[in-house]
């Protein structure tokens, strides 16, 4: 995975304790949910044989409750002498006013604190968080790519002992888009009692239980008067947010069924897009919260003409649409990367510039084709797509 930039930084911030405290006594680790932020926290403070207090931030929401948790911890050593790791985890889960007591005294923790204080949260420059961002060491995790989850989850299975084919482990990390931790759960559940993993078993979990989980929250999103009730439902599930996107897309025009509320909700849809687009073009992860603030909030609050009426959840064509190329889609891929390989391309390049042209001497030069296939190590399944007998 490649967050072991990060993960060394936060080993050095914790070892330069041993010198005295440094100039920022608190480390902020951001990013996206599941992608290791807690974990290598708790890893660390094992390596290095230091005492973990761990809380939810969420939980610690007065500064009552902030300090009668850990106050008193960060100002003296472990019984032992050893070390002391202090862990707020979660600290996008503090809202509201009445929360502001619990954040104030999280930085007045830090101000004094004789050891280290770790804090994660999805959005390290939400305004809430201005204060105390800047006594803390900021250290970024990113998403893992698609290719770094699927060799993750493949090891995984070498450990456990289960058989998988490719396609299964593709489609796991696929569908869960950089959220390791959601992959790896998929893959517990998935391959519980087996000893082999298909392509088959992934498509009946993922389809049942998601498909449950976005009609939780779409009926939360197209029926709620309260757009914090909204926003609610997408925090407390564990739903892909482009997913959602697609399916509050294709239900908006059957749900709100008054042209002027479809059009309020289309205009916050439109706008929730663009932000999508600027986050895929500058990785700035900090804009997702308007994302989701502008597909629930601002859909749920469009509402307003339209009389209640139960219409079924519709699934989205364009998601119909990709499952149904999704065979030709993945050999595609497949051909693209060993043609990648020899010629020194990536993958996407290979199938937009080499693989037509593969196409046309495959199905008119038998000869030729024959030698290209030795020399790119094709298999049959590949050769008969090249030559339209597949």
């Amino acid at each position: 995975m490649d967050n072991r930039k990060p993960i060394l930084e936060l080993r050095e911030w914790i070892l330069s304790w041993k010198r005295g405290p440094p100039g920022k006594r608190a480390a902020l680790l951001y990013g996206p949910p599941g992608v290791g932020k807690t974990v290598a926290v708790e890893a660390l403070a094992g390596d290095l044989g230091m005492e973990l207090v761990e809380r939810n931030a969420s939980d610690q929401r007065t500064a009552e409750a902030v300090d009668r948790s850990v106050g008193r911890a960060s100002q003296y050593r472990t019984l032992t002498g050893g070390g002391r790791l202090i862990l707020f985890d979660e600290l996008d889960g503090i809202t509201g006013t009445a929360d502001r007591g619990g954040v104030s005294a999280i930085t007045g923790i830090i101000k004094s604190a004789r050891c280290p204080v770790v804090l994660t949260a999805n959005d390290a420059y939400d305004p809430r968080f201005s204060t105390l961002r800047s006594h803390c060491l900021l250290i970024e995790f990113t998403r893992p790519t698609i290719q770094e989850v699927a060799r993750h989850l493949r090891r995984i299975c070498a450990l456990e002992g289960v058989s998988a084919e490719e396609a299964a482990i593709r489609l796991i990390a696929e569908r869960n888009h950089g959220d390791i931790r959601s992959a790896v759960n998929d893959l517990q559940a998935l391959a519980q009692g087996r000893g082999r993993l298909t392509l088959r078993d992934v498509e009946w979990l993922a389809s049942r239980d998601r498909k449950e989980v976005i009609f939780d929250v779409l009926r939360s999103v197209f029926h709620s008067r309260d757009c914090l009730d909204a926003k609610r439902a997408v925090d407390a599930a564990d739903v892909d947010l482009d997913m959602l996107f697609e399916w509050i897309y294709e239900n908006a025009p059957r749900q709100l069924r008054d042209p002027r509320d479809l059009a309020e909700a289309m205009e916050a849809l439109a706008e929730a897009d663009l932000y999508r687009g600027r986050i895929r073009s500058t990785q700035d992860w900090g804009l997702l919260r308007y994302v989701v603030d502008l597909m629930t909030a601002g859909v749920a609050l469009s509402r307003r003409r339209t009389p209640p009426q139960w219409v079924p959840f519709r699934f989205p064509d364009r998601i119909r649409a990709l499952s149904a190329t999704r065979g030709e889609r993945g050999m595609r891929s497949s051909i693209g990367a060993k043609i990648g390989r020899r010629c020194h391309l990536s993958s996407k390049r290979a199938v937009a510039e080499v693989l037509p042209y593969l196409r046309v001497i495959f199905e008119n030069d038998a000869r030729m084709a024959e030698g290209l296939a030795r020399w790119l190590d094709l298999d049959e399944a590949m050769v008969e797509y090249l030559t339209g007998k597949g």
